[in-house]
């Protein structure tokens, strides 16, 4: 579960230290997001040089959460943090980033992030 002033962990490399959501996506009245939702965040911190500037508002999709994600089979999937992937826009749903580090969910597949699945070290 994903709510306004969560940080987030970034799960790639695209140079911010953390992120901070400022706004869910699909909906207006929405408290919270799940595997594989849109937010708009905020960098705090970002190394020099890189893709992201620190204060740049951002769009990530949340890859991983502590919440436990109900699967249509029956089973749960949880993980130790919650992390989310920089990317370009709404339309292309490209990551910003060239690798992406960590476990991501499977459920992305089904969203249309096949690019992000393709660069995962694993999809559970």
């Amino acid at each position: 579960m994903i709510q306004r002033k969560t940080i987030l962990t970034p799960a790639d490399n695209s140079g911010a230290f953390k992120l901070q959501v400022i706004h869910l996506y699909k909906g207006s009245k929405r408290k919270f997001s799940y595997l594989g939702d849109i937010v708009r965040c905020v960098v705090v911190g970002a190394v020099p040089n890189s893709n992201v500037k620190d204060s740049e508002q951002v769009l990530a999709v949340v890859v991983r959460t502590k919440k436990e994600y109900r699967r249509t089979d029956g089973s749960y999937i949880r993980f130790d943090d919650n992390a989310g992937v920089v990317i370009d826009n709404l339309k292309d749903k490209n990551p910003r980033g060239t690798r992406i580090f960590g476990p991501v969910a499977r459920e992305l597949r089904d969203r249309g992030f096949n690019k992000i699945i393709s660069l995962a070290q694993e999809v559970v």
